[in-house]
């Protein structure tokens, strides 16, 4: 009876700790943001805008993928060889964050659509350099 005590106390913490781990941010929906907040804006605000959320979702996403590939490794030591590195797991996470960051850029995105804006276009060549 002890064992099996034992057993479930394991894995309702291995599971706890699985739950704390840092998602790989293509992984990471982005949050619904209303372009409507941009309706305001001109063409050079809106494309200020983008380029300013654009900068920061690059940190941010690096900074979620360095967190997500650290849990996975401490995670990968923990479960082979050494159970206490699963306490280094509660990084941190960057999540709400870049999902914010994603919602805003599409949000954006949208509005200079709406008012076409030349911004969408360099937008895209930037992105096949």
């Amino acid at each position: 009876m002890k064992k099996k005590h034992v057993v479930v106390a394991s894995t309702m913490m291995l599971t706890a700790f699985l739950g704390g781990c840092s998602s790989s941010p293509d992984k990471i929906s982005a949050q619904y943001v209303s372009p409507l907040m941009y309706q305001s804006h001109d063409c050079d605000q809106i494309g200020m805008e983008l380029r300013r959320v654009n900068h920061r979702l690059i940190e941010v996403t690096g900074a979620q993928e360095s967190e997500a590939n650290k849990d996975a490794v401490a995670m990968g030591v923990g479960l082979v060889l050494f159970w206490p590195a699963l306490f280094f797991l509660a990084g941190d996470d960057h999540a709400a964050e870049l999902g914010r960051l994603k919602g805003e850029y599409e949000a954006l995105e949208l509005a200079a659509i709406q008012k076409r804006c030349d911004i969408i276009q360099e937008l895209k060549e930037a992105r096949e350099e």
